[in-house]
């Protein structure tokens, strides 16, 4: 005999809750967030501008049926493209992730919390362009830097105590929920609305990490951050329309999301949503690789003078690393495509010391063919340090360290070079700005003619103008 299920409907999931009150009601006050989340947006906007130079990411842009133009739509930053804002989300997600460099997010989970602002963006220029044409003053390029900072607090804030990729989910799924949540913020959403969008993103289909491990790395990982942007788009806009939520999304026996997909386990919190995130965010800035690899290349790169007239002599190579690197970016045998090779560990580590630099090129086919890039991998050791791992997850330090040293057949070695914090982590900030303010010249360099990369990199230098200027004005400087 079975047992009656009681029909009651339940009241929202605190997890839930807590998301839609924090969008709604908190109130950025720091300035150190904010002068971030400026550094945050150039750069992003900057990776998403390199990659349309990548017919593989060119390919997948623009409107669903081409030739489509949506009066008061969305623009895509470095093209003519004007569209509705779910597709537009699509297109700025995309660019903004192809490379893998914009900035990431390491702790129990990994990710790249400034995907959003392809969700970001596109509603913020949408609903600016609808409020002109009706007369209204449209929203302030302030709006967009708060709405960043809060998108990177919910992914972050959720990642620092739970491992959605042990139970084989992909990190996009945090994208999805945040981007809902700020989405249905930007658009007017009542905290119900907020919540009712932020429940059915957590039941939503979500993606599996297939497409980032051997053996079936591929370019799905490059898009698959503008797909969850615009996912979240869509549930926020379906809110908005009255669409219903779900109150034990995540809690619901049997049915809900911890039963169904986190092996029976209610999420972990560290700490409440403010703005830590993005105050210690890490930014990508010397090099387009995997994260828990940018001091490894660094490491290699240092090494590069001892080690490019000796190549024919080296014995091996050892990589002492963290546990997570060995799990995510560990890898031996064929490499099969750039996302396979910028997941690799080694052969980015070989990168570093064939050439003294690494850039998006050197994932290139082309590239790969080099034979020696392969003779140096089969010659690298790969050693987890139980320090690294610990550093690693300690909310003190958030190190990503690793080491390489190069030992040569007559018994001699290079000596072990070590790096704990890359450029771009919050202790190496100082030193990372001016790189950064480069990265963003450089690829501003890549896309615009002088005069037009002049006028945007000047604007973003400034913080109160930038906070000042209209979305749709400040989205128009990037038309091509």
């Amino acid at each position: 005999m079975s047992s009656p299920v009681s029909n009651e409907r339940p009241a929202m999931d605190r997890v839930i809750t807590d998301i839609a009150d924090y969008v709604a009601d908190y109130r950025i006050d720091s300035a150190e967030a904010m002068n971030t989340a400026r550094l945050c947006l150039m750069d992003t906007i900057g990776c998403g501008l390199l990659a349309l130079r990548y017919p593989e990411c060119a390919k997948l842009l623009g409107p669903i049926v081409p030739g489509t133009t949506v009066p008061g739509g969305a623009r895509v930053p470095g093209t003519s493209f004007q569209l509705d804002p779910v597709t537009a989300a699509f297109n700025i997600g995309c660019m903004i992730r192809w490379l893998d460099y914009n900035d990431t997010w390491l702790a129990a989970e990994w990710g790249h919390p400034s995907d959003n602002l392809g969700a970001i963006l596109a509603v913020a220029d949408y609903l600016s362009r609808t409020r002109a044409a009706k007369g209204k003053p449209p929203l302030a390029m302030r709006t967009v830097l708060e709405s960043m900072v809060k998108a990177h607090e919910i992914q972050g804030v959720l990642a620092l105590e739970n491992s959605f990729n042990r139970v084989g989910l992909d990190h996009v799924i945090l994208v999805k929920v945040a981007s809902a949540a700020v989405a249905a913020h930007l658009l007017g959403a009542t905290k119900q609305e907020i919540a009712n969008a932020v429940s059915n993103a957590w039941i939503d289909g979500h993606p599996l990490r297939t497409y980032r491990h051997a053996p079936n790395t591929g370019s799905r990982k490059s898009w698959a951050a503008g797909d969850a942007a615009s996912r979240g788009v869509w549930l926020a806009l379906a809110a908005l329309k009255g669409e219903m939520g779900y109150g034990s999304a995540l809690t619901a026996k049997t049915w809900g999301f911890y039963d169904v997909l986190f092996k029976g386990n209610a999420f972990r919190f560290q700490r409440p949503y403010g703005s830590y995130v993005m105050e210690n965010v890490l930014f990508k800035i010397s090099f387009p690789a995997e994260f828990h690899a940018q001091t490894a290349v660094e490491c290699a790169i240092k090494l590069h003078p001892q080690v490019r007239g000796r190549l024919d002599e080296i014995e091996s190579v050892v990589i002492t690393t963290h546990e997570s690197a060995i799990r995510i970016i560990d890898k031996k045998g064929p490499l099969h495509n750039p996302a396979d090779r910028d997941h690799c560990l080694q052969y980015m580590t070989a990168i570093g010391l064939l050439f003294g630099e690494l850039t998006a090129d050197h994932y290139e086919d082309d590239v790969a063919g080099d034979p020696r890039i392969d003779a140096l991998r089969e010659k690298m050791v790969v050693v987890e340090d139980p320090r690294y791992s610990r550093d690693y997850l300690d909310p003190d330090k958030r190190s990503i360290a690793n080491a390489v040293e190069v030992f040569f057949r007559d018994g001699s070695s290079t000596g072990k070079v070590e790096v704990e914090y890359p450029i771009g982590h919050r202790r190496r900030r100082k030193e990372g700005v001016p790189l950064l303010e480069r990265k963003f010249a450089d690829n501003l360099a890549s896309r615009f003619p002088r005069k037009q990369a002049a006028a945007i990199f000047e604007l973003c230098s400034r913080q109160e103008a930038l906070e000042a200027a209209p979305v749709n004005e400040f989205m128009d400087m990037f038309v091509i």
